[in-house]
């Protein structure tokens, strides 16, 4: 067990060393109680089992009293702040990459739609192994396999060529980042006392923020600077895009670096009879904090002296991970496991389904002005013509075409329809979105052109030739302005949450957890009725950011919540698995609001609203746990 005592300073030079047995006076007065783990004997009563987890939370609290707030949590600050980067850029890669990926690989529209949705799944999965790992075996060890895990397969996403394989790169290394979440914010708050957890659990939020910046700006400054590629014959190419996938994958190599530095949890060394080992910790935690605040005088006074020999439950066996997950539902936690359940969902569901709506619709309000703006041309006769000029935006109905040429030109958002082409000639020719409809070609010749099968429908050719085809998918490289107007949005949208950031941690501490949670959700729930105004580009955008900013003050509180509601041997399981849960309902919520894009905005807003409101309603009904010590 550790005895904490009150702190003394040495009375000389040589006692500005603290061991375990150094600075203890016979008048230094001993906490009543022992750290001794929690107690696992079945005979125990429930009140007398409930008696010893309050009495030892309260003097693990004690220590880390001790201990203080100073240098070595704010560098764990860091460190960990890497690993939740990892996991916010992870969230936009496959939507930043996914316009150009579909033309490398040549993806269908449902091959898209499962590549958009591949990263949660793999975080749903992630989430539910790795927080039941980390309980049994540690936090620090289990988010560095997963960790390895996502920087691996991220690695080796950049480089592959076929979608199957790609999209098992992207599934493994969002399994991998899938532990990051639950196992970040259960570690760091075992290293927090009570006073400064609430506030700086909600500062740590801020690097998933820095990660959504991080990918933007990445995505902004790599993918459309299409010189950066090189290949290897037509079989092996490695584009711009490649480069931001390898790029994005830094941050979980850094903080795989940076956490070889840092300690286990100390709790969790308590937790499961390893005593020395957390007395090691903490001392190293106390005696950093007095370094940097000037004291280095001053004596840890916790002593490890009488040790009793707990139950050593580190040994990993699958039987007692899924144990420990079903002991979150037994009846002291069940309440609050299912109202934290109802709320993950509601929020994720109507959050997610939200923030991919609203790129998808402002796609859509683009896309429609851009039709807007489509040149028309009936029954025009062209003969003797070279064209060696980009062609868009235009359709041509019963056009005659004789003894024309095209050379060395793109053709976007081209359609042709019930019209001849006799003696023409086409060369080098790159086109998107470029369709020939009931066309006739005669004595017509394709060379080096991509203008082949699906592009010629119900079209006939009559002695007509094709010589050196284009083979495969062509990226569009013309298209700079939307591909920066995307990355740009994506940017302002994560930027746009720092002020609700700031907020959060700020008032913590001082409202509570359950009026931050269900009065952000409230006003996030009034804000989506007006989305029904966002009829521009412009106003879409500002309201995406008006509702980033509100809802991560709900995000943050529901984190510390989480944290707060579960003791150290079922924290990161109950979290894992409700992280789990947050990711299945974000598949849901993507799908069905993206089926109403360019339909009606309606439905969306009511199911969102009414899944906030709902949600706002549920965390009322948690209990409080501010001021409360860690379980």
């Amino acid at each position: 067990f550790l005895q904490p005592l009150h702190n003394s300073r040495a009375n000389d030079d040589e006692g500005a060393h603290s061991d375990s047995t150094e600075g203890h006076d016979e008048d230094d007065e001993i906490y009543e109680g022992e750290y001794q783990g929690i107690p696992r004997n079945d005979s125990v009563g429930k009140a007398e089992r409930r008696k010893d987890q309050e009495e030892l939370a309260q003097q693990y609290e004690t220590i880390l009293q001790e201990c203080g707030h100073g240098r070595f949590q704010w560098s764990l600050y860091f460190v960990l702040g890497l690993a939740l980067m990892a996991d916010g850029v992870e969230i936009f890669v496959v939507g930043f990459v996914l316009p150009s990926a579909e033309k490398d690989m040549c993806l269908s529209e449902p091959n898209k739609g499962m590549l958009g949705l591949i990263v949660y799944l793999g975080m749903m999965v992630g989430a539910f192994v790795w927080g039941g790992l980390a309980d049994r075996i540690g936090r620090r060890q289990t988010l560095l396999i997963s960790l390895s895990i996502n920087s691996v397969f991220a690695f080796f996403s950049s480089f592959v060529q076929g979608y199957s394989s790609f999209l098992f790169c992207r599934l493994l290394s969002g399994v991998g980042i899938g532990g990051s979440i639950p196992i970040v914010f259960s570690y760091y708050s075992e290293f927090l006392a009570q006073e400064k957890r609430g506030e700086h659990l909600s500062w740590l939020c801020m690097f998933w923020m820095i990660g959504g910046i991080y990918a933007s700006a990445m995505a902004w400054a790599i993918i459309p600077h299409y010189g950066w590629s090189f290949q290897m014959g037509s079989a092996y190419q490695f584009h711009s895009w490649r480069v931001f996938v390898l790029v994005c994958a830094f941050p979980s190599v850094a903080a795989i670096a940076a956490l070889n530095t840092m300690p286990e949890s100390p709790r969790f060394f308590l937790e499961n009879g390893k005593h020395d080992e957390a007395w090691m910790i903490l001392k190293q935690v106390h005696d950093t904090n007095m370094r940097a605040k000037g004291y280095p005088e001053r004596v840890f006074s916790v002593s490890t002296k009488h040790c009793l020999v707990c139950v050593n439950i580190l040994s990993l066996n699958l039987s007692q991970v899924w144990g420990n997950f079903l002991t979150v539902f037994n009846p002291e936690y069940r309440r609050v496991t299912y109202m934290l359940m109802a709320v993950w969902f509601s929020m994720s569901f109507s959050y997610y389904g939200l923030t991919v709506w609203f790129p998808d619709m402002i796609k859509y309000l683009q896309k429609q002005e851009y039709s807007s703006r489509t040149k028309v041309f009936i029954k025009e006769k062209v003969e003797h013509v070279t064209f060696n000029f980009t062609l868009e935006n235009q359709i041509h109905r019963q056009g005659e075409y004789f003894n024309n040429k095209f050379l060395n030109l793109k053709m976007k958002s081209m359609v042709f329809e019930d019209s001849l082409f006799e003696e023409c000639y086409f060369e080098d020719i790159t086109s998107t979105n470029t369709f020939f409809k009931n066309c006739t070609f005669i004595a017509t010749l394709f060379y080096n052109t991509d203008l082949y099968k699906y592009r010629l429908v119900n079209s006939r050719l009559i002695n007509s030739t094709f010589l050196h085809n284009k083979e495969g998918c062509l990226l569009d490289f013309s298209d700079e302005n939307n591909a920066y107007m995307i990355y740009f949005v994506s940017f302002l949208g994560t930027l746009a949450v720092l002020p609700g950031n700031i907020v959060s941690a700020l008032l913590m501490d001082k409202i509570g957890r359950l009026r931050m949670l269900a009065g952000s959700s409230v006003i996030s729930c009034v804000s989506c009725f007006f989305l029904s105004f966002g009829n521009s580009e412009s106003a879409m955008i500002a309201l995406l950011c008006l509702f980033g900013g509100i809802s991560i003050a709900s995000w943050n509180s529901l984190d510390v919540l989480t944290v707060e509601l579960y003791p150290s041997d079922k924290r990161t399981t109950a979290f894992g698995f409700l992280n789990a849960l947050c990711k299945l309902a974000a598949v849901l919520g993507i799908s069905i609001f993206q089926s109403f894009v360019g339909i009606t905005k309606a439905v969306p807003i009511l199911f969102a609203s009414g899944a906030l409101a709902a949600g706002s309603f549920l965390a009322l009904k948690l209990p409080e746990t501010r001021g409360q010590v860690l379980q």
